[in-house]
């Protein structure tokens, strides 16, 4: 629609205000953000044969050893959430496909420990690295104050999500509600 001038009103059907956004953009803007990065992770996932579960796991294992600390089996049945049945399973299937090994308990000799492969972490690098590295130069570019607010911005969407997640859990349903566009 044009007004008098045969200017687009600002409805940002053409073209969106250059420094103004709504809160529906906002949202809109996260869940195309979301969506980016669940069909990055099915393709990391694929590129390396591994499931949801296994790339988790597998971060996990690499973040811990990067810390200089040992994962037990039961570690990663905890973090996970899962059974040790399923958690055996598990690292049967990283085993299977090069990305961890068992090894034995540095000081005790009854446990046992996951070690991610070097190969594993190699691969995890070449599939992740350069976007990592495009993520981490967008972030430098803020500034200290504009870091500020997305911190708080995403701090508070967590905290509405694990809200909502638990009021699910008390209601036993999830609250219906209007989603932007």
């Amino acid at each position: 629609m044009t007004d008098s001038t045969g200017e687009f009103h600002a409805s940002g059907y053409w073209y969106p205000d250059s420094e103004r956004a709504t809160t529906v953009d906002v949202l809109n803007m996260l869940r195309r953000y979301r969506s980016a990065e669940t069909a990055m992770r099915a393709r990391t996932r694929a590129s390396m044969g591994m499931n949801e579960t296994d790339l988790v796991a597998l971060r996990f294992l690499l973040r811990e050893q990067k810390a200089g600390r040992i994962v037990r089996p039961i570690d990663l049945a905890r973090m996970l959430d899962i059974s040790t049945a399923s958690t055996t399973t598990l690292i049967d299937r990283l085993e299977k496909g090069g990305h961890a090994r068992r090894e034995p308990h540095p000081t005790d000799r009854r446990a046992g420990i996951v070690v991610p492969t070097v190969s594993s972490d190699d691969e995890v690098r070449a599939t992740l690295g350069a976007m990592h590295r495009r993520m981490l130069s967008l972030v430098d570019d803020l500034s200290d104050e504009e870091r500020v607010v997305v911190m708080r911005f995403l701090v508070g969407m967590t905290a509405a999500i694990q809200e909502a997640a638990e009021a699910d859990a008390v209601h036993g349903s999830a609250d219906l509600v209007d989603e932007p566009a």
